[in-house]
This record gives structure tokens, C-alpha cells and sequence, in this order.
């Protein structure tokens, strides 16, 4: 009669010991199954500002989970038109092929954002001599045309040309205004990001790189004019706004269709007074002025 008692109470504990494990599991499962998650893909320049977005909207939002990622912005708008993101962010406009084949898949225009603005540094190691180039010069640095700092202004040596990688949006960017569609010389060395641009100008003193605004450190900016008797303009707060700076450009979010759920209350984060003060904050530059926050100094 012992037992058969002692059985029958460890068949009991099992059975409630099983009862409490599966609860558990489904109560994680139905946790789990109550999170939601986006993907933002694209720009490398962008990726800073992302991740801090990202961030403080998971703080306010714990049950989301903002995925970002670089890569540049051509594969964050091959991704978009793929379906694999949910935005696309861009440094630069979509290309009127890219919107047709978005189209074709998804049957409409995507939707643009412009979520930041950005002025396209030109970096040099902190000795460089030179402080102004004209946008001419630029141009004949990175065809190949210039090769020696002493035909700018410079002290003599040759120069070393850093940039992005041609999936980037800041290539495409530079390429376009800065190049007028030519090809960068043979000895420029793509790097796969603003990073790493920065780093590699900052340690050699006859070099020079262009990326993002917010990246500029242990190198030294050079101010740009239009051509030999225009003003030169660094890319401050103030000249990109106006458009003074000769490389000023927005920053955009792109999205297949019009923005619902999740994705629209991380956009509208990204927009809203508290996103544009973390615009600020990571170095780049919000798209309305703030009231009473302090100019930023280039």
C-alpha cells in the first residue's frame, strides 16, 4: 500500500512538474510571439545614426526590435525592391531605373523621407598645408589629372586618394557633382566605409577622403568653392542649410509602400523633435533648426 501511495505521488509531481515546464514554455513563446521587429538597410553614413535611433526607440518601445545594417546605399535599395528591409536608408536620391523596378514589384512609387541633412567632407591629415580647394581641383585630384599637393597649394609630395566603395551613396554622390560622371584614377583605394576613410587620411599625411559630416575625426576639413572666384565654404550647420556648401545633401529613409504599424512610429521617432536632437547629437544635421540648441562647430 506504500508503495502504490509513493507512486501515485510521484506521478503526481511529474505530471505537475510538466504542467509548470510547459506553461513556461508557453508563456515565453507567447512572449516572444508579442515582439515585432523591422530591418533598416543601406547607407554605411547613415549607420551611425541609425544604430542611435534605433536605440532609443527600443527604450521606448520594449517589445520592438530595430535591426540596422550598412552595406551602402545601393544594396539597402536592392534590399528594398528584394523585400528583405523595411527601410531603405539612402545618401543619396533613388535612380529612375531603381523606382521602376520597385514599381514593377510592388505596383507604386516608394516613399521618401528626408530624415537628415549632410555636407560631404573633404578630409586631409591635420598638417596638410592646403584649406581651400575649388570643386575643379577636387575633380582633377580624384581623376588622376593632379597628383602632387604642390599644384594646389600644398607642400610637395603625391597624393594619396581615399574613398568609398561604388555601392556607396557618397561615391555616387561625388561621382556625379564633383566628377561629372568620369571615373576615379586607378590608384584610388575604395574603403568599405567613412570609418575607415577617416582613419586611413588621419594617419597619412598626403592623403585625402570624403564622407559623411559627422565622421570627422583626427583628420582636418578642407572648405570648397564653386570655382576660383566664389567663396569658400566649410560644411557648418548654417552653409549646408542654405545650401552654401557646394556638397550639401539630404539623407533620406525609403520605404515600398506607405509606412504602417511599427515602421511608421520608428520614422515618425526619426522625425520628431527627440529623433532631431540625436541628429545633432551624432554630428549631423537635423532638417528644421532647433530652438535653443547650441550651433555645432566644424
Amino acid at each position: 500500500m506504500r508503495k502504490a501511495r509513493r507512486q501515485l505521488a510521484v506521478r503526481i509531481w511529474c505530471l505537475w512538474v510538466g504542467c509548470i515546464g510547459a506553461l513556461t514554455i508557453w508563456l515565453y513563446s507567447s512572449a516572444l510571439s508579442q515582439r515585432e521587429s523591422i530591418t533598416v538597410k543601406g547607407s554605411d553614413t547613415m549607420v551611425i545614426l541609425n544604430q542611435r535611433w534605433a536605440e532609443e526607440f527600443m527604450k521606448k518601445h520594449p517589445n520592438a526590435t530595430v535591426q540596422v545594417t550598412g552595406g551602402g546605399s545601393g544594396i539597402g535599395i536592392a534590399a528594398l525592391i528584394n523585400g528583405t528591409t523595411d527601410i531603405c536608408a539612402a545618401s543619396r536620391p533613388m535612380k529612375p531605373k531603381e523606382i521602376e523596378a520597385l514599381k514593377e514589384r510592388y505596383g507604386g512609387e516608394p516613399v521618401k523621407f528626408e530624415v537628415a541633412l549632410d555636407g560631404i567632407s573633404i578630409y586631409v591629415h591635420p598638417k596638410n598645408k592646403v584649406k581651400v580647394l575649388t570643386l575643379e581641383q577636387l575633380r582633377r585630384i580624384y581623376t588622376g589629372e593632379v597628383n602632387d599637393w604642390k599644384e594646389v597649394g600644398g607642400a610637395p609630395g603625391r597624393i594619396v586618394r581615399y574613398g568609398r566603395e561604388n555601392t556607396s551613396g557618397t561615391y555616387e554622390f561625388l561621382k556625379e557633382h564633383v566628377l561629372k560622371g568620369a571615373d576615379f584614377t586607378d590608384d584610388y583605394q575604395a574603403l568599405p566605409g567613412t570609418a575607415a576613410v577617416v582613419n586611413a587620411v588621419s594617419k597619412d599625411r598626403l592623403g585625402i577622403g570624403y564622407g559623411g559630416i559627422a565622421y570627422v575625426r583626427g583628420v582636418r576639413v578642407v572648405s570648397l568653392r564653386e570655382d576660383e572666384k566664389s567663396p569658400a565654404y566649410a560644411p557648418t550647420e548654417e552653409n549646408v542649410r542654405k545650401g552654401l556648401y557646394p556638397l550639401s545633401r539630404p539623407l533620406f529613409f525609403y520605404t515600398a509602400k506607405p509606412p504602417t504599424g511599427l515602421i511608421k512610429q520608428f520614422i515618425d521617432f526619426a522625425l520628431s523633435p527627440e529623433g532631431q536632437k540625436l541628429v545633432m547629437e551624432v554630428g549631423f544635421i537635423p532638417i528644421r533648426p532647433i530652438k535653443g540648441a547650441p550651433k555645432q562647430k566644424r
